[in-house]
């Protein structure tokens, strides 16, 4: 997975990488939100070795990018402190961090889904360093990430707000129990990641298709995203097909009541914004319908719907301990 387009405030970086025309105060901003808002890791070696870059394929594509722009991985981590962090969450689409500054001033970091995280900015800093409000130009990100989602690009937002020091708690026990402020904050970046489709992707989905077996894809990518990457691999024939109920979101299918959630299933090619939850809820539905269903998963974020299934398709021991159901390869 690679960084392939860019924005910072109204500006598309043309390469994705370009940092000649950003102010040092977005490219600061940029680079401390990544180096510590992250999963992942960088390894420099000392002997002047191939730098490694570790995590996720989302989190190396973001760290990768930020190394290009100049980042220094080490000495961020190590003149700032982070004292309070929120994992990414399946349901959230986002995951955040407070870190604490030299200066004792403290930022608040979120990254994850660019629509969700968009929705929660009220202002976007532009490439000069400036705050603007978002307001009259949410269409113009709106249209950017769509734009993105098209290309099949996976699209992920970057944003911070500053926070007063002294509204955090102090004691570790209260601090455990604090909510990472999430609202009226300020839009740093937004990037198109390009997730290929795997070499041998689109002839199993062919190969099941002529045996009768229909293939779902249920991700937790944009609905646009996910409609483009299925396209691309065959999962969805035409853009016709790219429809309601064809295409749909975990939000819409997971408020239907349960029988109609029964009847919704059995029209369904493509769920986006989907939780772990809403995977559970559609093997649910299609097997009171009377499917037999199959299931891969790649974490144990899935394991309620792989506890559902009748057949769990996986390749490692560790998806088949946390699954306890069929096996087959």
């Amino acid at each position: 997975m690679t960084v392939v387009e860019a924005y910072v405030g109204r500006k598309k970086l043309n390469p994705p990488d370009d940092s000649s025309k950003l102010h040092s105060e977005v490219l600061s901003l940029i680079n401390e939100g990544i180096a510590q808002n992250t999963t992942g890791n960088i390894f420099v070696p000392k002997d002047g070795g191939e730098t490694e870059v570790s995590g996720s394929p989302t989190e190396k594509a973001i760290l990768s990018w930020a190394l290009k722009l100049g980042m220094n991985f080490e000495l961020i981590r190590s003149s700032t402190k982070i004292i309070h962090v929120f994992p990414f969450n399946s349901e959230k689409k986002r995951g955040g961090v407070a870190v604490k500054l030299a200066d004792s001033g403290v930022h608040i970091h979120w990254k994850g889904a660019a629509e969700i995280v968009l929705g929660t900015c009220t202002q976007y800093l532009d490439s000069d360093g400036h705050r603007q409000s978002i307001e009259e130009e949410k269409a113009f990100f709106k249209k950017a990430i769509d734009d993105m989602a098209a290309q099949s690009l996976r699209c992920v937002a970057i944003a911070y707000r500053s926070y007063e020091s002294d509204k955090i708690p102090s004691k570790e026990e209260d601090l455990d129990q604090w909510t990472l402020p999430e609202h009226e904050l300020v839009l740093v970046a937004i990037v198109g990641i390009k997730d290929p489709c795997r070499p041998g992707v689109k002839e199993a989905v062919r190969l099941c298709t002529e045996a009768g077996v229909k293939v779902r894809m249920v991700t937790g990518d944009n609905p646009q995203t996910a409609k483009a990457i299925a396209l691309e691999c065959g999962i969805l024939v035409s853009t016709e097909d790219a429809v309601e109920p064809n295409v749909i979101e975990g939000k819409t299918f997971r408020q239907f009541s349960e029988k109609e959630r029964e009847e919704v299933a059995k029209k369904i090619t493509v769920m986006g914004r989907s939780s772990p939850n809403d995977k559970l809820l559609l093997v649910q539905a299609l097997r009171k319908g009377g499917e037999v269903v199959a299931v891969t998963g790649d974490g144990t974020n899935d394991a309620p719907a792989l506890h559902e299934v009748c057949i769990f398709l996986g390749c490692t021991v560790f998806r088949l301990k946390i699954s306890k159901i069929k096996y087959v390869t």
